[in-house]
């Protein structure tokens, strides 16, 4: 548990999804829209590398594609709740839901999959920020991509990797990190997870061979002022979610996490 200091840090904040608890509702109903607009129009085989805490793979399914999600363990299965936006799940596309199809692998390398298997790849949940060797990681996800299929993505950025080395009085690192070309930080709870520029993320792309659609933060909007106003009025989320769309849709890469999509080069997949 964190102490006192630590509760109203930054790096609290988003160390726990239970640090927050209205934020964090808030954090995903947002990545539930952004999701629901970035999936493809037709139904098709979504991998998803992003754990059993995303919500995604329930939203994909819910879409209609048939969904391979890779888990640490057998025990663990991805959250089926889909976050509530003014009491009730945003709508889906009007298709049958797919299917579900749990799988325990490693997320890093994807030797058990074929090239060219899926439509689109989740790496949403910060995974590649805490595969410290991204490249790899994206290299894989870009062989198992099918031509035109793409990938979403969501990584620490290098404004919250700054907070959290401030926080931890690591000054000799802070006065670097900006200029850092690999930006390496440790968190509260030992572990270490890569953060980003949206410029490293561009590159990160097309160094594997991807081509970069967009980069945006996950959230501009900050915890403090979602807190206040889901206070004032328990009703707000829709409005707060729909300002914060509007405003990630800016060149302002403020978020402390970034969320990018990018494609293979090549035709779009053909509906199966």
């Amino acid at each position: 548990m964190p102490d006192s200091r630590t509760a109203r840090s930054a790096a609290a904040h988003f160390a726990t999804s239970d640090s927050l608890s209205a934020y964090w509702r808030f954090y995903w109903a947002v990545a539930d829209a952004q999701l629901a607009r970035w999936l493809p129009e037709e139904p098709g085989r979504i991998l998803d590398l992003s754990g059993p805490d995303f919500r995604g793979a329930p939203r994909a399914v819910a879409d209609g594609h048939d969904v391979v999600t890779l888990l640490p363990s057998a025990d663990l299965r991805p959250r089926r709740q889909l976050t509530l936006v003014n009491g009730h799940v945003p709508a889906a596309r009007r298709r049958s839901p797919g299917r579900l199809h749990p799988v325990v692998g490693d997320t890093t390398f994807l030797s058990g999959f074929t090239g060219g298997a899926f439509d689109g790849v989740l790496a949403d949940n910060r995974v590649l920020s805490r595969h410290l060797a991204t490249e790899a990681s994206l290299g894989e996800i870009a062989r198992v991509l099918r031509p035109g299929g793409r990938v979403l993505l969501c990584v620490d950025s290098v404004v919250l990797g700054m907070a959290l080395l401030a926080e931890q009085d690591c000054w000799p690192e802070l006065s670097f990190a900006p200029r850092a070309d690999v930006l390496l930080v440790p968190w509260p709870d030992g572990s270490i997870t890569r953060c980003f520029t949206a410029e490293q993320i561009g590159e990160v792309v097309t160094d594997v061979g991807l081509e970069l659609d967009w980069i945006r933060p996950r959230t501009v909007l900050s915890a403090s002022t979602v807190e206040m106003m889901l206070a004032r009025d328990s009703q707000a989320l829709g409005r707060l979610v729909d300002m914060e769309l509007r405003a990630a849709e800016s060149d302002d890469y403020v978020g402390v996490h970034l969320l990018a999509s990018a494609r293979k080069p090549g035709p779009a997949p053909q509906p199966r």
